[in-house]
């Protein structure tokens, strides 16, 4: 189960994209022959610019932005490499390794200026280029503010993921006040070796995937495994739908309550994580609060138990306190406050607080 993945890769190919006559501001001498973009699924997004004038062209500048929530807009600059000449030929590549990428559905924008050596200057307006998964034949359902996207098994297939998820939207809502507050996608790939296959870095055991400030989800599900491709389902979209309430540009949630409430949308905890609980109480070897709040242990049994205790401590909080309080913990935390200030404020407990009832309710 994967928490978030801030500026992850999932592109493809796409045929070259010329610019339409209609981009091109009119400059004396100074013209756009041509504009490109070339997506090398998953590695690479290619640029290209023809252009032409009266003197030489000497400066050739790519600018683009990502479509992504923010809470400022980033443009980014890339001074092109080229020969000054009449008629240049220039491009750059942006290689994705470097930088994470970006999941299907996505899009971006660019535009270009120039400079000739007699000072005219020309600016392009901007282009739109959505990325997209063109190795396989997409299919689309809707409903509400999510569509789910697949491309095999019939529509009923189709159509149980799509329940599952509208149900995890409500009863996310009745358990915590958190719902979807813009259109999200969910992508199902048939298994996930190749949702592995659409990502530059997977870790060999990733079966899902939420791209939370793109608010996407990707997740290999295929008839075999659909019942745990309900609980991953919920569980990204959960993960989702918190990141859009809270989303903030001073702190992010402990993780802890970003698993917790992910785990616990998912319905009753599994057996293999109540045997975890279980044996953690018994052998006095349970984690803090405190330290769930940083990201979760590498080693697979240590994880699994931090995801075991981030579910009992949700539905601790839940339980005990109600609805109302933990969509005030989000919003306080959307607020930009800290872990432990942010429970003071809505529980009169910090994380050493916690720590301590929860462990007084659970251990018994």
């Amino acid at each position: 189960m994967i928490k978030k993945v801030l500026f992850p890769i999932l592109i493809a190919i796409l045929p070259l994209l010329p610019l339409g006559p209609a981009t091109v501001r009119a400059a004396d001498g100074l013209e756009v022959l041509d504009s490109r973009v070339e997506v090398d699924f998953p590695m690479m997004v290619t640029f290209g610019l023809s252009a032409a004038s009266d003197t030489a062209i000497t400066d050739i500048r790519l600018h683009y932005t990502v479509d992504r929530m923010s809470h400022a807009e980033v443009i980014s600059e890339v001074i092109l490499q080229f020969e000054p000449a009449a008629q240049p030929d220039a491009k750059w590549s942006w290689d994705m390794r470097k930088v994470g990428g970006l999941p299907p559905g996505s899009s971006l924008s660019y535009w270009w200026t120039l400079e000739d050596a007699g000072g005219e200057r020309l600016e392009t307006e901007p282009t739109e280029v959505q990325i997209s998964d063109d190795r396989y034949p997409w299919r689309s359902l809707s409903q509400g503010l999510l569509t789910l996207y697949w491309y095999e098994g019939d529509e009923a297939f189709a159509r149980e993921l799509m329940d599952t998820a509208q149900q995890a939207l409500v009863r996310l809502a009745s358990d915590t006040g958190a719902e979807l507050e813009s259109p999200a996608e969910i992508y199902i790939y048939a298994k996930s070796e190749d949702l592995r296959g659409a990502m530059i870095f997977p870790q060999e055991w990733t079966g899902g995937v939420a791209y939370t400030r793109f608010s996407t989800i990707a997740i290999g599900i295929n008839p075999d495994t659909l019942d745990w491709g309900k609980r991953a389902m919920t569980h990204e979209l959960t993960h989702l739908v918190i990141h859009q309430v809270v989303f903030n540009p001073y702190n992010d949630l402990p993780t802890w309550l970003d698993e917790g409430l992910a785990m616990y949308a998912e319905g009753s905890l599994e057996p293999v994580f109540v045997n975890l609980l279980v044996k953690a109480i018994n052998e006095d070897t349970l984690i803090t609060v405190r330290s769930l709040s940083s990201p979760f242990s590498a080693y697979a049994e240590e994880s699994a138990l931090a995801y075991a205790q981030s579910y009992s401590l949700v539905d601790f909080l839940i339980n005990n306190y109600g609805r109302s309080q933990m969509l005030e913990l989000l919003n306080t935390f959307r607020e930009g406050s800290g872990y432990d200030g942010a429970l003071q404020k809505v529980y009169g407990l910090d994380m050493d607080d916690l720590n301590e009832l929860w462990l007084s309710f659970i251990v018994k």
